[in-house]
């Protein structure tokens, strides 16, 4: 069986034990979270970010994000300024992928080549959070929308049937919104919605 039905509110400790034991040896998982599906894998595993690429067809110019389970974790991984501070304390846990410069916590090849950036992401998801806090580290994320499609699978049956058989286990359970997350770029300095998704960005106009 490559999927388990997880309770929405009181995840199953065995099921996410089961999710970090194939997370920590390498392997790679689909889980709802707080914006649609996403496809997950360790921090720092290339075999892993090869699996999320070919699934969704994607170059190696793919920007991956982290899956963070505390603003604390976050800071460890990103330059956070002051500014940036507020703006992702007030606007986290949420569907929301940050992007700013990574810190030597980050495996190179998980960072943006030219810019040496990451997004980073706190998502407002039981299932999701109970996973990174269990993992007791960050963990790489890509949106599961499959190639030539626009949005992100929701349904972790779907997800089972289309994509089961190229990763090692689904996390079947609802996800907030059907939409990707928004994603606001902080590299430069101030604030740019580069993508308008499931977070609110009226903070930003």
């Amino acid at each position: 069986m490559s999927y388990v039905e997880m309770h929405p509110e009181n995840p199953q400790p065995r099921f996410i034990t089961r999710a970090v034991d194939i997370l920590k040896q390498g392997g790679t998982i689909a889980l709802p979270t707080d914006s649609g599906y996403a496809i997950a894998t360790a921090l720092g595993n290339k075999d892993g970010m090869d699996v999320i690429r070919s699934i969704r067809k994607l170059d190696d110019k793919h920007n991956f994000s982290l899956l963070c389970h505390s603003f604390a974790q976050l800071g460890e991984l990103v330059i956070v300024g002051n500014s940036e501070f507020r703006t992702i304390k007030a606007l986290t846990p949420g569907a929301y992928t940050f992007i700013l410069k990574g810190t030597k916590e980050v495996p190179r090849m998980t960072l943006n080549k030219k810019k040496h950036t990451v997004g980073v992401r706190i998502p407002d998801h039981v299932i999701t959070q109970r996973l990174v806090e269990a993992m007791g580290e960050a963990i790489l994320c890509s949106t599961l929308i499959m190639p030539g499609e626009d949005e992100p699978l929701t349904d972790g049956f779907e997800v089972d049937e289309r994509i089961g058989k190229q990763v090692d286990l689904v996390l079947v359970g609802p996800v907030g919104e059907a939409e990707p997350t928004t994603v606001i770029d902080f590299s430069e300095g101030a604030p740019v919605v580069v993508r308008k998704g499931a977070g609110d960005t009226d903070l930003f106009e």
